[in-house]
């Protein structure tokens, strides 16, 4: 198995941006946190892994901190002995780091991870860590957590929850800030194929957003169904008080979830069962026979459960069932529970704790139309969505063709060039937006960077008709706007024109002639079409960069000066000839 990598692809622009000291200080009072801590196979108690470099790839290993690297380049055995690593021989660490693209094998599974990966050990077990990118953490969760009824804004109003639950609360772990299961937040490190583009998309159109509530980040969670009502927290989590007090966090009815029938389910645990499981999370002795639920929280949902004269939470007892029987028994707390021989039989509604976010509910509301912003408002009245490091929304500023999302005022002076811009770009390549193509102008070089995850030497970034910026007042003090602007909205009126496999130095060519930068001239590139797509995709230098865009160009303006830009808009929706490229020649 892969772990889950997106690429820009067409996106990746020649349009750099060089910020100068001055900028990038101010920039600095902007930075917010832009990586987690991730713990990698924390379910599995792993004792030994395998690494070895990916195919192809560099992987560098350090066998402590401030160790020189040693190149990883065989098949590596990793076991943890007590508190210490042990790579066989006498090698031995109490701490290790792989940089560099590295496959991981263990309990019969491997991934190829490509962000840098922290190895320790506890108790004889191995502790794993990745470092990801905030906002690819939250694409990879939205990936796994999301399913087949979640639409664009179901998912986006999922994607600024979880951004929310990683960055504004402690998860209880010390080696990492969240795990990868769902006592936090379930990531897929193999990734979800069928869920990756939407869960990109939504990543994006919420890029750096989180729950805020009168002035102050608000923590937030999420669940499958509610069973038509969902909890507060002190409902689900007692034991976690003195919790300090969550207006926008509420039990309140949810007609959405319950719009095409209630979720129902029905288990039968043993006795025995029952005690090895709550034997092994330490809640009960074997001995005890009855069972029944003490105290009901204000949804409906049990709060404490009695074992003969004692009493347990119910979230406790659920956890400890999923843990040792299988997270399909016992779904919700929402439950009756009646003893019939040596088996407690269980009727219930809705599936997971029940708060903050239901995603069948939210599901239910963006078929029926409603927007990001009406779902969080149904699940946490009176929070809103902003930007993580200001706490500011984004204001929605329309021009004809397109809109300007921005946290800047300001930036409604900027309107008349991006129209020109926009003018400019269907002049010059003959088409015209199919729908609004909607700019998102970043504040700072780092939040946009954070955001988009390019390098900060691009100005901006462009994906189907979506368009990330830097500062628009920085582009405009650079003499930049307009042609920035321009090649994006050529990008975008590209990419919405482009059949599905059109190759990307194509699309990228056209849109570096249109834009005044390529020229034709000269000797044929170095790099051959497909090293030329390789190189858009993956450049990991402006000087890589530059020389992938220059050769796109060439090709593009050589075969527009020989079929006709007609021509070449037609390939964008039928496919290239095969014999066009050798014409050239």
């Amino acid at each position: 198995m892969k772990t889950l990598i997106f690429v820009f692809g067409g996106a990746l622009l020649a349009v750099m941006l060089r910020c100068g000291a001055d900028g990038q200080a101010a920039d600095t009072s902007l930075h917010s946190r832009s990586t987690l801590r991730v713990g990698l196979w924390t379910l599995w108690h792993d004792t030994e892994i395998v690494a070895a470099p990916a195919e192809g790839s560099l992987a560098m290993l350090r066998m402590c901190n401030g160790c020189e690297p040693l190149r990883l380049v065989r098949a590596t055995h990793i076991r943890a002995a007590g508190a210490r690593l042990d790579f066989g021989g006498k090698r031995q660490a109490t701490v290790a780091s792989i940089e560099g693209s590295v496959t991981l094998s263990a309990h019969g599974e491997s991934i190829t991870l490509r962000n840098p990966l922290r190895i320790s050990a506890r108790n004889g077990e191995l502790v794993l860590a990745v470092t990801l990118p905030v906002e690819t953490y939250v694409e990879r969760v939205v990936a796994s957590e999301s399913g087949p009824a979640d639409t664009a804004e179901s998912m986006k109003a999922l994607a600024i929850v979880v951004r929310s639950f990683a960055l504004h609360q402690a998860h209880g772990h010390t080696e990492y800030d969240l795990c990868d299961s769902t006592h936090c937040q379930l990531l897929h490190w193999g990734g979800n194929p069928g869920r990756r583009n939407a869960a990109h998309a939504a990543r994006l159109a919420t890029a750096g957003e989180t729950l805020w509530f009168q002035g102050q980040r608000a923590q937030a969670w999420f669940h499958q169904n509610c069973g038509g009502r969902t909890a507060s927290p002190k409902e689900v989590w007692p034991a976690r008080t003195p919790m300090k007090p969550m207006p926008w966090l509420v039990s309140r009815t949810d007609t959405y979830c319950t719009a095409n029938g209630a979720r129902e389910w029905s288990a039968s645990l043993s006795l025995s069962d029952l005690t090895a499981a709550l034997s092994a999370a330490g809640l009960a002795r074997p001995g005890w026979k009855t069972l029944a639920v003490a105290r009901r929280g204000e949804s409906g949902r049990a709060v404490t459960l009695r074992l003969d004269s004692a009493e347990i939470s119910a979230e406790d007892f659920r956890l400890a069932v999923g843990r040792t029987m299988g997270w399909g028994r016992i779904l919700s707390n929402w439950y009756e529970v009646s003893p019939q021989g040596d088996q407690f039989v269980f009727h219930g509604r809705g599936s997971g704790h029940g708060v903050g976010l239901c995603q069948a509910g939210a599901a239910a509301m963006s078929a029926q139309g409603r927007d990001a912003t009406a779902i969080l408002g149904q699940y946490f009245p009176g929070a809103v969505a902003a930007d993580e490091v200001t706490g500011l929304t984004w204001q929605t500023l329309a021009g004809k063709g397109f809109t300007v999302e921005t946290q800047e005022p300001a930036d409604g002076a900027y309107m008349a060039t991006i129209s020109e811009a926009l003018g400019e770009a269907e002049a010059r390549s003959g088409l015209q937006a199919g729908g609004t193509i909607t700019v998102r102008a970043f504040r700072s070089t780092p939040a946009f960077r954070d955001a988009t995850l390019a390098p900060g030497w691009v100005a901006a970034f462009t994906e189907g008709q979506w368009i990330a910026t830097q500062p628009l007042a920085k582009l405009a003090s650079r003499k930049m706007l307009g042609s920035v602007l321009r090649h994006e909205f050529l990008h975008a009126l590209v990419e919405g024109q482009s059949a599905p496999g059109t190759p990307l130095w194509l699309r990228e060519g056209l849109v570096e002639v249109w834009s005044g930068e390529a020229n034709g001239a000269g000797l044929a590139p170095n790099l051959k079409t497909d090293e030329v797509d390789r190189a858009l995709a993956h450049a990991g230098t402006e000087t890589q960069s530059h020389e992938a865009h220059w050769a796109a160009g060439w090709y593009a303006k050589k075969l527009l000066d020989r079929f006709g830009r007609a021509e070449l808009l037609g390939w964008l929706h039928t496919g290239m000839p095969a014999n066009a490229l050798t014409s050239l020649h």
